[in-house]
């Protein structure tokens, strides 16, 4: 499975690439910026985004429709990932369509237990 993860905090970049070598069968791509991603997908397709919500040139409620339709994949599953525990992002996560949000600092198993979850998502869809 190819998950696209961006954050523009390096440090959160590297732990989830960790944290997916522990998944078997993901690979992962990073961006630091909404700029940075729109180039990676430009020739590689993803199918999983992870999104911070704070960007440094856009924030991650805009930048899911963005990504979607440059991969043209209206129903990519994507999470929001932040720092932010309120109940009003967790309502704009879900309305700008996200699959679900993983608060900051992630908790590790949630994480792998989701790419495993998405991964077996996949292959069934592909069957």
């Amino acid at each position: 499975m190819r998950v696209l993860y961006v954050d523009d905090d390096r440090v959160n970049s590297v732990l989830f690439e960790e944290t997916c070598r522990y998944a078997e069968g993901v690979e992962v791509q990073t961006a630091g910026s909404g700029e940075e991603a729109l180039a990676v997908v430009a020739d590689w397709t993803p199918e999983l985004l992870v999104i911070d919500l704070n960007l440094p040139d856009t924030n991650g409620l805009d930048l899911l429709p963005a990504l979607r339709q440059a991969l043209a994949a209206p129903d990519l599953p994507a999470f929001l990932c932040t720092a932010d525990e309120t109940h009003e992002v967790a309502e704009q996560a879900n309305l700008a369509g996200y699959s679900g949000r993983w608060v900051k600092p992630v908790d590790l198993n949630v994480v792998l237990a989701k790419l495993t979850h998405c991964r077996s998502a996949g292959k069934a869809a592909a069957a």
